[in-house]
C-alpha cells in the first residue's frame, strides 16, 4: 500500500474515538508543529533540542520508502505518530548503528531494512493501544525483510515502549549504545518482517 502524497487515509475508529490514519510526506510536513510537540512531550526533550530536530524530521519525508501513520482525536488533535523509511548507507542513524555491529549482523539486519525512526504517543494518551496500532500499521506498509529501531534503555517491566516492542517480537541487536549528542544509552531492537497475525 502506498500512502497518498497529501490527505490522510482513514484506517478506522479506535475504542476511544481516535482514528489511525496513513500520512504521506505532505501530511507530516503540514502538521510538523504538532509532530514536534508530541515528540517533545513523549521524549522529554528541551525546547532548544526540539528546534534542531524540526529540520531533520522535515528532511526525512524525502527518504526512500518513507511511510507515516498518525493517531488523531475526534477534534483533529494529534495524539501520536510514527514514521520510518528504508535504512541505507550514508544516513546518520544507519551509519551510527552499523558501526556498532559485527559484519554478519550488519548483513543480516541492514541489507534490506526498514527503520522505525519515530513512534510516539502523548503521555496522556498512552496505555490505550494507540502505539500498538501505529506500529502494526506502519510495519504493514513496508516490504523490507527486517525492521530496526532505537529506544532509550529502560526497565523492560515498567516501560510501556519496551513492553510494546517485546510484544511485537523485537529482539536485542545492540544494547547500551550512545548516540552522539544524547547522553542516554539506547538499545537497538529488531525483528524480521512481515508481521504474522
Amino acid at each position: 500500500m502506498t500512502p497518498r502524497a497529501n490527505g490522510a487515509d482513514q484506517i478506522g475508529p479506535d475504542h476511544d474515538d481516535s482514528r489511525l490514519v496513513i500520512w504521506g510526506p505532505g501530511d507530516l510536513l503540514h502538521r510538523l508543529d504538532d509532530v514536534i510537540n508530541v515528540y517533545g512531550q513523549a521524549m522529554g526533550y528541551s525546547y532548544d533540542l526540539l528546534l534542531s530536530r524540526r529540520s531533520y524530521m522535515a528532511s526525512h519525508v524525502h527518504r526512500r520508502d518513507f511511510r507515516a501513520v498518525a493517531t488523531l482525536a475526534r477534534d483533529g488533535r494529534l495524539l501520536g505518530f510514527g514514521y520510518g523509511y528504508r535504512s541505507e548507507p550514508g544516513q546518520w542513524w544507519h551509519d551510527q548503528v552499523s558501526s556498532a555491529m559485527r559484519r554478519e549482523a550488519r548483513a543480516y539486519w541492514l541489507s534490506d531494512c526498514f527503520e522505525v525512526v519515530e513512534l510516539h504517543v502523548l503521555p496522556a494518551a498512552q496505555g490505550r493501544g494507540l502505539g500498538a496500532n501505529q506500529l502494526r500499521t506502519l510495519l504493514s506498509l513496508t516490504d523490507a525483510a527486517t525492521v530496526l529501531l532505537s529506544t532509550p534503555e529502560a526497565d523492560e517491566r515498567t516501560s510501556r515502549a519496551w513492553r510494546l516492542y517485546r510484544r511485537f517480537g523485537f529482539v536485542d541487536v545492540v544494547r547500551h549504545f550512545l548516540f552522539p549528542g544524547d547522553s542516554r544509552p539506547f538499545a537497538i531492537l529488531g525483528r524480521t518482517l512481515p508481521l504474522t497475525t
